[in-house]
């Protein structure tokens, strides 16, 4: 079992997100949730946020942590010493895009493995724009969202 990177921007944290997560505890030693700092993203919640919710979500948890990167996945890998990346597949476009991603990788460091998991059926039209598109426009979010979340939103 070794140390695994969950990367995303996780904008807001979904329950499709800690879906995969908590799916994935099982196969490794550890997971440290990327939320990764994009530059042509102008995202709804800081990244800060987003740590903060991760890391109260999973306080119970000594195997899953969450950190800010910047810069190329591959290299905050080596940063933590993971040799695998988990991406959630919620749909066939995810697959598409996100091995893309992967093979672009593969390509920089042969070393470092990407794993897919699907998400359940529940989740699978959970995603991070739409949930911002319902927040944004002041509808019920709630459904999509960890309970952290929706405390969180509620303050504001």
């Amino acid at each position: 079992m070794s140390i695994c990177l969950f990367p995303g921007t996780f904008d807001p944290v979904t329950l499709g997100h800690i879906d995969i997560i908590v799916r994935a505890k099982p196969l490794f030693k550890k997971i440290v949730i990327g939320i990764g700092k994009n530059a042509s993203k102008s995202p709804m919640f800081s990244a800060e946020q987003r740590l903060e919710w991760f890391r109260e979500i999973f306080k119970d948890e000594p195997g899953i942590d969450a950190a800010i990167y910047e810069g190329l996945t591959i290299n905050f890998c080596n940063e933590i010493g993971a040799k695998f990346i988990l991406r959630g597949i919620r749909y066939v476009s995810d697959f598409e895009y996100e091995k893309a991603i992967a093979d672009a990788n593969r390509t920089l460091d042969k070393s470092i493995e990407t794993i897919f998991l699907t998400g359940e059926p529940i989740y699978t039209h959970v995603a991070s724009t739409i949930v911002r598109d319902i927040i944004k426009n002041h509808g019920d979010a709630s459904p999509f969202l960890p309970e952290v979340v929706i405390e969180s939103l509620k303050k504001k």
